[in-house]
């Protein structure tokens, strides 16, 4: 990258004279009638899905293969991503006749591998994670004296990016807040610093997964900092490291941050297709959902907001998760652990104790004789509906937990109810999340199952790039030390989960 900082002005003119639309499309500025009503604002959504790659990635890419010489057009070009860059890159490469090598991980899905081939781009498998794929890109670039295109930290894919700030002031000039999602920065730095050239009284917020701000994190350190994990439900914004560029850029010109949760996006995918259509990926949703977030806490009325839809690659298997997760996000289900009486009648009488109030799950298996714990939604309008029932179970003689923030109960348990025993006394419950590639269990089982009875595992895949896995093993207090060794050597991300209130209910 070079060097030299650009000036806002400078950024501008670059942004005004960006020469991508004989590739990249003018994408419309669609109002969200539902949500603007719910609101009680004016709700717009900027349709990068509608670019052919179905992604923004392509402005960035296409500027800065574009501005390169013919000396290092005929060399090529090279990139690393398992997503949407690669995909921007491989397509405006084709466009412009030139060699495009992209390096993706080796458990990178078939079908991003096929997507990639499918815009003309040479696929390199390489590495186990994106650092590694990002690596050997760098290294055949020097090799072959190709010119490497980052995904983000670079003035030109910026630039690249900000064309859509141009186009969110030429569609309609009367916004006062653009909500931007934040991965490793480059689209929030190129809108913000555009809009608050032109406009500075329009706010620019950037929109964060909570389980990968790292944007957030590198504000609060006042530098770009190593995440030590990152969740990947919004792959398209699970970025360990802001850049450098664009966190300089993002810590000046960007009014706020606000972070967002895996079910508050799928809520927000939801709304995406109930308004407009659109079937979103996840970090596709994420501006909205920031959007939606942060017009309740700070109860903004009467404002023309735009959010930002970056993209819509999306695996259909994916939607199942969704469908689970939205009303959660939208406050709209409650998940309770309830303790009812063994004995006949028992759902009955507690049905009649919640009344009109819909029962959407039950999940039961006789465990006791005395009592009996069920795993119970209820469809409500409201957080205050929420209190209301449990005021009202409880006010009733029942025990009753709300567990619609576990996520342990959210993605395993929930499939689960009955699996009590009362035989083992050292159970100890951990959550993996594996990569889903060949080899994954077998490598896990080699690496953990010969030493320790597994007592306990769930996996349930939901079409994203990892898996999540609920495993129980049998461990005395004397093999801890060693068992985490065994964890460390194996290199999943995993997080102990024993204290879980939903698997006290269910299954310990």
């Amino acid at each position: 990258m070079n060097t030299e900082l650009l000036s806002s002005t400078d950024y501008v003119r670059a942004i005004l004279r960006s020469n991508i639309y004989d590739l990249v499309q003018i994408t419309p500025l669609q109002k969200m009638e539902k949500v603007s009503a719910r609101l009680n604002n004016k709700v717009f959504i900027k349709r990068e899905d509608r670019q052919i790659v179905h992604s923004f990635k392509l402005r960035g890419a296409h500027l800065m293969i574009s501005s390169l010489s013919e000396t290092e057009k005929k060399a090529g070009v090279v990139a690393a991503s398992a997503g949407n860059h690669a995909q921007g890159v491989a397509f405006s490469a084709k466009y412009q006749d030139v060699k495009a090598i992209i390096v993706m991980p080796e458990n990178t899905p078939a079908i991003k591998v096929e997507a990639v081939k499918g815009f003309g781009g040479e696929v390199l498998l390489y590495g186990a994670n994106f650092d590694e794929a990002k690596a050997r890109a760098i290294q055949l670039s020097k090799e072959l004296g190709m010119t490497f295109i980052p995904p983000f930290d670079h003035q030109k894919v910026i630039a690249g990016q900000g064309t859509i700030g141009l186009e969110l002031l030429q569609q309609n000039a009367d916004i006062d807040r653009i909500f931007v999602p934040v991965g490793g920065g480059g689209l929030a730095a190129g809108i913000a610093v555009f809009i608050k050239k032109m406009l500075p009284e329009v706010k620019v917020i950037g929109v964060e997964s909570t389980d990968s701000a790292c944007l957030y994190h590198a504000l609060k350190a006042d530098k770009p900092v190593d995440l030590d994990n990152i969740g990947l439900f919004a792959d398209g914004v699970a970025v360990k490291r802001i850049g450098d560029e664009t966190f300089r850029l993002c810590k000046k010109y960007l009014d706020d941050v606000v972070l967002v949760s895996s079910d508050e996006i799928c809520t927000a995918m939801k709304d995406i297709f109930e308004n407009v259509r659109a079937v979103a990926e996840p970090s596709g949703a994420v501006a909205l959902a920031g959007l939606k977030k942060y017009v309740a806490e700070h109860k903004i009325q009467n404002e023309t907001l735009t959010c930002i839809l970056s993209g819509a690659n999306l695996n259909f298997h994916t939607l199942r998760y969704v469908s689970e997760r939205c009303e959660l996000g939208e406050k709209q289900e409650v998940l309770l652990a309830v303790t009812i009486p063994e004995q006949r009648g028992s759902f009955l009488r507690f049905c009649n104790v919640l009344g009109n109030y819909a029962v959407t799950e039950f999940n039961y298996r006789h465990a006791d004789d005395k009592n009996a714990c069920i795993f119970v939604g209820i469809r409500v309008k409201n957080e205050i509906e929420t209190t209301t029932i449990i005021h009202q179970l409880k006010s009733n003689g029942y025990n009753a937990v709300n567990l619609s923030d576990d996520d342990t109960a959210k993605t395993h348990i929930r499939y689960m109810i009955g699996g009590h025993t009362h035989s083992l006394k050292s159970e100890t419950l951990y959550s993996f999340e594996f990569p889903e590639q060949k080899g994954a269990l077998l490598r896990f089982l080699q690496t953990l199952g010969a030493y320790w009875d597994i007592s306990l595992f769930h996996y349930r895949t939901h079409g994203v790039d990892y898996g999540d896995v609920l495993v129980a093993f049998m461990l005395d207090e004397n093999d801890k030390v060693l068992f985490k060794s065994h964890l460390d050597v194996l290199g999943y991300r995993y997080k102990n989960v024993s204290d879980s209130v939903a698997y006290q209910c269910f299954l310990k």
